[in-house]
């Protein structure tokens, strides 16, 4: 920050002394001197910085990305290397011939690039890093357990994987490889190889199991090529078909591997399944039945769909409730965040991945979009804008941190909404995405509560104790990159630098990264345990934030909601079609 307010002071000054009184001539001579040897210097760090070319693009000239050299397989391919280097070279000096241009045309923009440059290079530097603390932290002390407790230093599981192992190896899996982290990716490759066993007599949540394994798998095979990965996803997932062996289809939110015997919560509206359970499975199936020629994963899915078709929905909503035996729905209870959040992602992403040709998906999205702005999207006194919670048809002015990935889902779609709304949406996902903020930044630690409300006075502030927990969730960070990607605002970034440095302070601790119990506490209280999603999720959304758009870009990937790249199912693509890298 201080570099940053040094920057403009520089420029400030600069532009003040053009006036004809300020200097005389032989000053002003000197202080063009000095500003050009400034400018010099700060390309030629540029150009010498390591993979100066990925910092440059999208960031410096606002440009597109080089292509950058990925693995697939087993070994890289030298002549490749040499090939994307000769590239490399060819577009730094297209962009350096460009940035000399747009100095003499448009020096005041050159000017705030460089300080949107500048102050990226320290994270640029950090991201990297927490992501090796995070990842050496868990293999020091916990390697092959579910997560890592880094105040204790120990292994810990929960009871969503059953027996199952090593959930943040796998949920891990592309992070490491999209940062290039190698080693540590063949490691947890030959740990998946050799020890990942879903052989289990033990019940598993059926949606977690789905979104971290299955979409872990899938994610490093479509970026890596390696074999493994695919045959264990398509292992998993046809360990979790008989879930949907109920009278309706809708699938039971927990299931024993071995006897295939499922039920669901015993807290769930008299035993009904969760929407955002059985509605958060469409791209890991639709993904498996390409990969495995067998379309009983897309069948299941698909009939999900029909029983939903065939019901009536309270003022266009769906409730978060939905008995499996009886097809109806249980206690209407709405929610954009815990228990539907993800039904709606996976509406809009379904038409995204399936190149924007399943219309249904697309039209059930939005559909459910305009009956949540119409009963749910509300703003406070002060003008922030949030999304409610209805429970029989009677508000409750709270949004939960789950809840703030939907400024990313809205601005994801905007593109594609019917009757020119485009521009309604992306304001609407700009106002929530400024709620989320505020929900960090009027906290003691600037990090997110669980939840929030609007009532009695207060808004974006948690009043109730079990609401004030933070988790090393990802949803705030996911809506900044989204909203990065679409509108290159730099507010963004500089939300997620402020993210970064309350984690770093915070969260940080001797052996890893940990939750934090009171976000409005001094100082904090550590839940003593690094999710494995922290790896799978925010700091891939941090990275790819201060990333090229080209990197992972969305036209060709669809991320699931645990943040598994999946690729776009081209129309022309045959089911031997795999990609084999970033781009």
């Amino acid at each position: 920050r201080m570099m940053r307010k040094n920057i403009y002071l520089i420029h400030f000054r600069i532009r003040k002394s053009a006036s004809p009184t300020s200097f005389r001539l032989t000053e002003k001579f000197v202080l063009l001197l000095v500003f050009s040897a400034f400018i010099t210097l700060c390309f030629g760090a540029i150009f010498f910085l390591p993979d100066s070319s990925k910092l440059l693009s999208g960031v410096f000239f606002h440009s597109s990305a080089v292509e950058t050299n990925t693995r697939t397989g087993t070994d890289s391919d030298s002549n490749v290397a040499v090939g994307t280097d000769e590239k490399i070279l060819t577009k730094i000096r297209k962009d350096h011939e460009k940035a000399l241009v747009e100095e003499v045309n448009h020096p005041s923009q050159i000017c705030l690039d460089l300080n949107l440059f500048l102050s990226l290079v320290p994270f640029l530097s950090l991201c990297p890093q927490m992501m090796t603390f995070a990842w050496d932290s868990y293999k020091r002390y916990a390697w092959g357990s579910n997560e890592l407790r880094p105040v204790s230093k120990q292994g810990h599981s929960s009871n969503l994987f059953g027996s199952i192992k090593g959930a943040t190896i796998v949920d891990a899996l592309d992070t490491l490889y999209i940062m290039e982290m190698f080693e540590d990716f063949d490691m947890a490759t030959e740990w998946v190889e050799k020890n990942l066993d879903f052989n289990v007599n033990a019940e598993v949540s059926v949606f977690e199991v789905n979104i971290r394994f299955v979409g872990g798998l899938l994610s490093a095979y479509y970026l890596s090529g390696k074999e493994v990965f695919r045959r264990k996803a398509i292992e998993l997932g046809e360990k979790l078909l008989p879930a949907f062996k109920t009278p309706t289809g809708i699938p039971w939110a927990l299931l024993n591997l071995k006897s295939g015997i499922g039920r669901n919560w015993p807290w769930a509206s008299g035993g009904s399944s969760i929407l955002a359970e059985y509605g958060t499975l469409h791209l890991e199936f639709m993904q498996l039945s390409k990969l495995s020629g067998n379309p009983a994963f897309a069948e299941k899915v698909m009939n999900i769909r029909k029983v939903l078709n065939r019901l009536d929905k309270p003022q266009g909503l769906y409730p978060n409730y939905l008995n499996p035996n009886s097809g109806q729905w249980g206690q209407h209870h709405v929610s954009v965040g815990g228990l539907g959040d993800s039904f709606y992602e996976y509406l809009l992403k379904a038409w995204l991945m399936s190149d924007k040709t399943d219309e249904e998906g697309k039209k059930l999205y939005y559909e459910a979009l305009q009956a949540i702005e119409t009963s749910l999207i509300r703003k406070s006194s002060s003008g922030l804008m949030y999304i409610a919670e209805w429970k029989g048809g009677l508000l409750e002015h709270k949004m939960g941190h789950l809840t703030c990935f939907a400024g990313g889902m809205i601005a994801l779609g905007a593109d594609g909404a019917p009757e020119d709304k485009t521009g309604h949406q992306m304001e609407q996902a700009s106002e929530i995405a400024r709620t989320c903020h505020e929900s960090y930044a009027r906290t003691t630690l600037k990090l997110g509560p669980e939840a929030f409300r609007f009532d009695g006075g207060v808004e974006a502030i948690a009043t109730r104790q079990n609401e004030k927990y933070f988790i090393l969730r990802p949803e705030v960070i996911e809506t900044y990159m989204y909203m990065w990607r679409l509108t290159h605002d730099p507010k963004y970034r500089e939300w997620g630098w402020e993210a970064v440095q309350a984690l770093e302070k915070h969260c940080r601790v001797e052996g890893g990264y940990s939750g934090v119990r009171d976000v409005y506490a001094s100082s904090p209280n550590h839940d003593d345990v690094q999710q494995s999603f922290y790896l799978a999720e925010t700091l891939k959304y941090l990275y790819l934030l201060f990333s090229d758009d080209d990197h992972l870009p969305l036209e060709h990937w669809v991320f699931n909601t645990e943040a598994h790249p999946l690729p776009v199912i081209k129309k022309e693509m045959t089911d031997t079609d795999k990609p084999s890298q970033l781009e």
